[in-house]
């Protein structure tokens, strides 16, 4: 398999997860990362060691917040290509409410993706604030 086809297929795996999380496709965007996947965001204290975690300071936002994704985009995406591992990175634009009260977020996003049964499947995403 080329270089190019790897890339074009981790490009596909980000735009589903793009995609899902911008429609509140809740299973359908966790199913994009591996179990033991790790999430760092800096609206969030601590790391995240699992999908689970994350999975379930989700419910906790919907439960609690009123959490809701009402739409992302991405722009600006790059992947590099190391061995059996690709690295996306891109900016991404989400319109996010909590609390009834949406917001419109600038960020940069870094998704660590892993080949897994012919699929490209994230291990790891780590997201910040977009430059000023």
């Amino acid at each position: 398999m080329t270089d190019q086809v790897k890339i074009q297929q981790v490009l596909k795996a980000a735009e589903k997860i793009v995609q899902d999380f911008g429609q509140h496709k809740t299973a359908d965007y966790f199913a994009g990362f591996d179990p033991n996947a790790t999430f760092i965001f800096y609206t969030h204290t601590e790391r995240l060691n699992s999908r689970a975690e994350y999975q379930d300071l989700w419910a906790k936002w919907e439960s609690e917040d009123g959490f809701r994704v009402h739409s992302c985009s991405s722009a600006n995406q790059k992947v590099q290509l190391l061995s059996d591992v690709a690295i996306f990175t891109h900016d991404v634009t989400s319109e996010i409410e909590f609390g009834g009260e949406i917001s419109t977020l600038a960020e940069r996003e870094t998704i660590v993706f892993h080949p897994q049964g012919g699929n490209w499947v994230a291990v790891h995403e780590h997201l910040s604030p977009a430059a000023n």
